[in-house]
């Protein structure tokens, strides 16, 4: 095979595989850039905690939600930040990360997207259906959106890997699910609201390049043959400048 033939292969070689599975090095980028992303997430909910415990939860009983009261819509985006208690906190910043980061790693920016949207349905949730007096905030909703996107994601992707991860999460951590039964003291609402728009997400966020075969390479031709048909031309060039 000759050198151009060689490098056309290596072209279709490395096209093939950015199609079928993504360049390596762009998903190990991508799956860096999820764990900067997620620690500085969990950073900034630890310090506004911190901000929080000293003011004495007052951030929480300003900026949670207060369902049906439509000067707190703005506060969907706020409360995910916000905690009533380092329990509180503590119990959901391991879900936090290791969904979030799950959800990341394949896209950023696709993330960042995801997280829009299931901050926008939990918070909706809490907003339409929680008790009028009550006052809702924490991660926990965000945490169910994650959990419902991992699960899907690999349904639409139709990528083997993300299936796996989905069935080993959702086996993993199937008591999560009993939170979304009606608990007193628990906000139940925005975990469905949280679940619904993970799944939502998984579609809207779907890969949509079409999966084939790759095409197939052009035969190399054997060597010499291109030297061949080079002299050939000239020859008949040639021939043709002494008939005129």
């Amino acid at each position: 095979m000759t050198d151009g033939a060689q490098s056309g292969a290596q072209r279709e070689s490395r096209r093939s595989w950015q199609i079928g599975t993504g360049d390596p090095a762009s998903v190990l980028a991508e799956a860096r850039m999820a764990l900067f992303v997620m620690v500085a997430f969990i950073a900034i909910i630890w310090i506004v905690q911190v901000a929080n415990w000293a003011d004495h939860y007052q951030l929480s009983v300003q900026y949670g939600i207060r369902p049906r009261d439509a000067g707190s819509l703005p506060d969907v985006f706020s409360a995910p930040f916000l905690h009533f208690s380092w329990a509180h906190i503590e119990g959901n910043s391991g879900p936090l990360f290791i969904f979030g980061f799950l959800a990341a790693y394949r896209g950023v920016r696709k993330f960042l997207g995801v997280t829009l949207l299931v901050v926008l349905t939990s918070g909706l949730g809490a907003w339409l259906f929680e008790n009028t007096h009550s006052v809702g905030a924490g991660a926990s909703g965000v945490v169910f959106g994650y959990f419902g996107y991992i699960i899907v994601r690999g349904l639409f992707d139709r990528h083997p890997i993300d299936l796996l991860i989905g069935l080993v999460m959702a086996l993993s951590f199937a008591y999560q699910f009993t939170v979304l039964l009606p608990q007193h003291g628990i906000g139940w609402q925005d975990h469905i609201g949280g679940l619904v728009g993970g799944v939502l997400a998984g579609w809207l966020f779907r890969d949509r390049r079409k999966r084939g075969p790759a095409p197939a390479s052009r035969p190399a031709a054997p060597a010499g043959t291109a030297s061949a048909d080079s002299a050939r031309t000239a020859l008949q060039k040639e021939l043709d400048d002494l008939g005129r």
